[in-house]
C-alpha cells in the first residue's frame, strides 16, 4: 500500500507542476531563486537529451515499458523491502510514470528547473534521482543479519 499511495501521490504533484510551468513560464518568462532558476525548455529524448532524434513513438515505447519494467519490480519487491526502499521505488516509479504521461501530450517532456551547470529537469526527475539515492542507501544500510532473514525465507 505505501508503494501505490507515496507513487499515486508523487505522480499527481508532477502532472499537476508541469502545465502549471508551461503556463506560467510560457513567452521567456523566468523566475530567478538565486542557485536555481525557473525557466521553461522542452526535451524530445531522455535524460541528457539521450536519443532527442528518434522517432517519437520509440523513445515513448521505449521509456513506457522501461516504466512498466521498474513498476512491476517494485510491486514484486515492496512486501519484502523496508519502509525507506519501497519510498524510493515509489519516487522512481513516480517519475518514469509522470515524464511518459507528459511526453504523451506532445512528444516532449516539460523542463524547468535550470541551474546553468546542469541540464534543465523537471520534478519528476527529481523523484527518479532522489528514489534512486533512497533505494541504494537502503541496501547499503541493510545489515548482514536482514540478509541472512531473507535467505531463509
Amino acid at each position: 500500500m505505501l508503494l501505490f499511495f507515496v507513487g499515486f501521490a508523487l505522480t499527481a504533484v508532477a502532472l499537476i507542476a508541469d502545465p502549471l510551468a508551461r503556463q506560467q513560464l510560457s513567452g521567456g518568462h523566468g523566475v530567478d531563486l538565486g542557485v536555481l532558476q525557473l525557466r521553461l525548455a522542452y526535451n524530445s529524448g531522455v535524460a541528457f537529451s539521450v536519443g532527442d532524434q528518434l522517432p517519437a513513438p520509440i523513445i515513448l515505447a521505449v521509456t513506457g515499458a522501461v516504466t512498466v519494467g521498474i513498476a512491476v519490480f517494485a510491486w514484486r519487491s515492496a512486501p519484502i523491502s523496508r519502509s525507506i526502499q519501497v519510498v524510493g521505488l515509489a519516487a522512481i516509479v513516480a517519475g518514469a510514470t509522470a515524464n511518459v504521461i507528459d511526453r504523451i501530450r506532445d512528444a516532449k517532456v516539460t523542463d524547468y528547473f535550470h541551474t546553468g551547470w546542469w541540464p534543465t529537469f523537471n520534478l519528476a526527475d527529481t523523484y527518479i534521482t532522489c528514489g534512486a539515492v533512497l533505494v541504494i542507501a537502503a541496501v547499503l544500510l541493510e545489515s548482514p543479519t536482514d540478509t541472512a532473514k531473507e535467505d531463509s525465507r
